[in-house]
């Protein structure tokens, strides 16, 4: 048995997935179709990633749903050094939400929590 996270978006996928790729050059694309005719023509109809050893699945929601992403469920990311955990800061939080700014908040070196422009919520650390 194997779970993974399944990210639904609706019709944000492919910029999100670009938006990650930047962020984290070594992501792996292990899938990824797209829908060929209609309204969601070129949105992404299945797609898998790997990350730090993570896979995980996306999608964009042929329909419209009232609901989005919480920051009651986000990726927590290990980083090697201040600068790798700033530049995610820079490029993930960029048109974002800061929910902690980048400090030493008594459990790790730095840390800092944000949501990038789509919503999906990243807890960057620095052990």
């Amino acid at each position: 048995m194997k779970a993974v996270p399944f990210l639904m978006f609706q019709g944000d996928a492919k910029p999100a997935l670009a938006l990650w790729r930047d962020a984290f050059p070594a992501l792996e694309v292990l899938e990824l179709e797209e829908h060929l005719e209609g309204a969601q023509a070129g949105q992404i109809a299945a797609a898998r990633i790997r990350l730090g050893g993570s896979e995980w699945r996306l999608f964009d929601s042929p329909p419209v749903h009232a609901f989005t992403f919480t920051p009651a469920t986000s990726f927590f990311v290990d980083c090697d050094s201040e600068d790798h955990l700033r530049s995610l800061v820079d490029k993930l939080g960029e048109s974002g939400e800061v929910m902690m700014p980048v400090g030493n908040y008594g459990f790790s070196t730095l840390f800092a929590w944000i949501s990038d422009r789509f919503g999906v919520s990243w807890q960057l650390n620095l052990p």
